[in-house]
C-alpha cells in the first residue's frame, strides 16, 4: 500500500509509513498524506511559515565556491512531547559523511525565534520524532533526541545551476532525516534518488508540491538530489526545503 492510499485514523497512516520505512529504508509522502499528519500535530499558518524562507543568509562555507545556497540552522532536544531549543551552535559533519564541506565547524545564521516556535516547525519535529520513537527499539531509544533543523533555499540562474546536495550521494551521519518541500518557484529537475549501502539505486521521486516529504533511515540508505535549473531564465528560480534530522544525544 502506498502512503497516498492511506487515510485517517492517524494511527493507520503512521503504521503504513512506518511499515514502508521498515521495508525500504525510505518513504515518499505526497502532500495529501503529510498535511493531515502535521495538522494533527498542530500545523497552522503554513503561508506564514513558508514566507520565512525569504530571509535566509548566504551559505559562505561552500567548498565548491558556489553562492547558490541560503540557509538558517537551529538545534533542539526532543523528549516525548517536550521540544527545547538549544543554544546556537555550529553545524559539524565529519568528512566521512560530507567530503565537500565536512571537517569544519560551520556557523550558519540562526533560525528566527518566530520560525523556530512556529506551529509548522513544531508539527514537523513532533511528526518525525513520533516515527523515530516507534521505529527505535526500546533498549536503543535515547532519553532525548538531538534534532537539527535546516532551512535551505537553493537558487538557480542561467548558466549557474543550483545544487541541493553538492556533496553528491550521501548519508548525513544521523539516525533519521525528514525533508519537507516548502516551495518550488520556476525550477525544473531536483529529483531525489535513493540508493542502498552498495550505492545501488532503490528509487527516485521529485518533491514538487508544498508539504511533499521524504523520510530516510540514514543507517540504511544514501540519498541525493539532482541540480535545479530555471525554467524561465529571466525570472528568479529557487527550491525551498526544511530538513529535520534526529540522532541519539
Amino acid at each position: 500500500m502506498s502512503p497516498t492510499d492511506l487515510s485517517p485514523p492517524f494511527d493507520r497512516v503512521l503504521t503504513g509509513i512506518e511499515d514502508t520505512l521498515l521495508e525500504k529504508g525510505f518513504a515518499f509522502l505526497q502532500a495529501q498524506t503529510t498535511r493531515p499528519l502535521l495538522e494533527h500535530e498542530g500545523l497552522t499558518d503554513w503561508q506564514g511559515f513558508a514566507e520565512s524562507w525569504n530571509h535566509l543568509g548566504l551559505d559562505r562555507y561552500m567548498a565548491d565556491g558556489g553562492r547558490y545556497r541560503r540557509r538558517r540552522y537551529a538545534t533542539f532536544a526532543v523528549s516525548g512531547e517536550t521540544i527545547t531549543r538549544k543554544k546556537h551552535q555550529p553545524h559539524y559533519q565529519s568528512r566521512d559523511y560530507n567530503l565537500l564541506n565536512g571537517g569544519v565547524e560551520r556557523w550558519f545564521p540562526a533560525v528566527a525565534d518566530s520560525t523556530a516556535s512556529h506551529p509548522a516547525m513544531t508539527a514537523a519535529i513532533r511528526t518525525i520524532s513520533t516515527i523515530a520513537d516507534a521505529l527505535t527499539p526500546p533498549t536503543e531509544k535515547p532519553p532525548s533526541w538531538h534534532v537539527e533543523v535546516h532551512q535551505f533555499r537553493i537558487e538557480a540562474r542561467p548558466g549557474n545551476e543550483g545544487r541541493p546536495t553538492p556533496e553528491g550521494l550521501h548519508r548525513d551521519g544521523v539516525d533519521w532525516v525528514l525533508v519537507l518541500m516548502v516551495a518550488r518557484h520556476n525550477v525544473e529537475q531536483g529529483v531525489t534518488t535513493i540508493h542502498d549501502m552498495r550505492k545501488e539505486p532503490l528509487g527516485s521521486f521529485t518533491l514538487i508540491n508544498p508539504l511533499d516529504a521524504a523520510i530516510v533511515d540514514d543507517h540504511r540508505v544514501y540519498h541525493g538530489v539532482t541540480a535545479v535549473q530555471p525554467v524561465d531564465p529571466s525570472q528568479p528560480a529557487y527550491r525551498d526545503v526544511l530538513v529535520v534530522t534526529l540522532r541519539h544525544e
